[in-house]
């Protein structure tokens, strides 16, 4: 078994006296991380190719795929067919992936002030939409005429939303204030 880091033992020792817990076992911890992304039509097969092997780049992992559970007769969609693809980070990945994005992505996105606190929610997880998987230094210098978003939730064991912020932000991510 992975003995605890300094940094993580000083994290949940500063939300055990917070929250007033009485074991380090009750913080919250973040559970896993995912990471989404949508392929818009399944005609264009090298869109496809592309967030396949942009999406492994990224996170480290193969994706797999997302199928449709109902028929939207609007949309052109039918039951079962593929609409997206996602990766499920765990452990070591998922802490790699989540220092890339707080010291790396996000703060190469344009604009970038700080990710909204209000968009936690009521289970205690937050999830940030990424509008270019270009913000990514693994896909930076890649061909840019496919770009695409990407959807990444970070899933916590907190059962409150300021039991879920005081975690993200013990974590390092930049929420305003």
């Amino acid at each position: 078994m992975e003995t605890i880091t300094e940094k993580q033992a000083r994290m949940f020792g500063t939300l055990k006296d917070r929250f007033g817990y009485k074991s380090v076992m009750q913080t919250p911890r973040l559970q896993k991380i995912v990471v989404s992304a949508k392929v818009g039509s399944m005609k264009d097969k090298n869109k496809i190719e592309v967030v396949i092997d942009r999406l492994a780049q990224i996170t480290g992992q193969k994706p797999k795929a997302n199928a449709a559970k109902k028929s939207i007769a609007t949309f052109k969609l039918r039951e079962g067919s593929i609409i997206g693809y996602s990766v499920t980070l765990r452990g070591k990945r998922m802490e790699d992936f989540l220092d890339r994005l707080i010291h790396i992505a996000l703060p190469r996105t344009r604009d970038f002030r700080g990710l909204e606190a209000s968009a936690i929610d009521e289970m205690g997880n937050y999830t940030i939409g990424i509008r270019e998987h270009t913000i990514f230094p693994e896909t930076a210098d890649e061909d840019l005429k496919d770009v695409f978003g990407l959807g990444v939730t970070l899933v916590t064991t907190a059962k409150t939303k300021d039991e879920a912020e005081a975690l993200l932000r013990e974590l390092g991510l930049p929420l305003k204030k």
